[in-house]
């Protein structure tokens, strides 16, 4: 059910994905308009999109590379002028970048925190001015349980979750007199369309996870449509873990 439109509309990052797609959905569903962002891919974003017109809400796919702070700006600008001020800024746009440190080029390190990292930097730094002068916003970034414990290979993507932590807390402090929260959500084990078919996935999932579940992209859209909503006013600077109890152990995936 569609509820009451809200001004302004929700921009998602990497929204072409399965689970930004999710949330996407998830936020027209309570009536935002959404702006579906991806950096390659326009039909599967234009399919997003008309998933999310059939819930009464307008959405337009915007191309958006969250590592050029032009494309960032110009992506913006065209969102001011379609949909309105993004209210909702859900930093969900990411790459892996598996890796021993001691193998890792520069180029693939660089690759990952400006992908993972500083694009969040990008994106909230062109957000918050608005939603300042507004007196209200959401911001939401797409952590993971990595930022808190790694496991080997994971070192440039651990690196990049850790400090979208860091940023969200300093961001949530320095706005949190202007009506604007900014929260993180950190997911574990995800199932997609990438990882349904692995039998070690599932295999992982099995072994390490309390509630033997992987989780799916509508329990991290659940999540977020819930910081998102008016029941969250008065929580900023905090990240939820969505992972089963995975984080609330000591854990193997091997």
């Amino acid at each position: 059910m569609t509820h009451q439109k809200r001004p302004g509309c929700a921009l998602v990052t990497g929204a072409s994905g399965d689970i930004g797609a999710q949330i996407a959905l998830r936020l027209a569903q309570d009536g935002w308009n959404i702006a579906v962002g991806y950096a390659t891919g326009i039909e599967r974003a234009e399919e997003v999109a008309g998933r999310i017109r059939e819930c009464g809400v307008s959405a337009m796919p915007i191309k958006i590379d969250v590592t050029s702070t032009t494309s960032v700006d110009d992506a913006f600008d065209a969102l001011e002028d379609s949909l309105g001020q993004v209210t909702v800024l859900v930093n969900n746009a990411g790459i892996r970048s598996d890796g021993l440190v001691a193998g890792l080029s520069d180029d693939e390190w660089d690759a990952a925190i400006s992908t993972n990292l500083s694009s969040v930097f990008r994106t909230s730094r062109r957000a918050l001015g608005p939603m300042i002068r507004a007196r209200f916003g959401r911001i939401i970034n797409i952590s993971s349980i990595l930022a808190g414990r790694t496991i080997a290979g994971t070192g440039s993507y651990s690196a990049a979750k850790s400090g979208i932590l860091g940023i969200t807390r300093a961001m949530a402090i320095e706005v949190a007199r202007r009506g604007v929260t900014v929260n993180a959500v950190c997911p574990g084990l995800v199932e997609t369309s990438m990882t349904e078919e692995v039998e070690t996935f599932t295999q992982s999932v099995q072994r390490a996870v309390p509630m033997a579940r992987p989780a799916q992209a509508r329990d991290i859209a659940e999540c977020v449509a819930f910081l998102a909503s008016d029941r969250a006013d008065y929580i900023t600077g905090q990240s939820i873990a969505v992972d089963g109890g995975l984080s609330a152990q000591a854990f193997s995936l091997n």
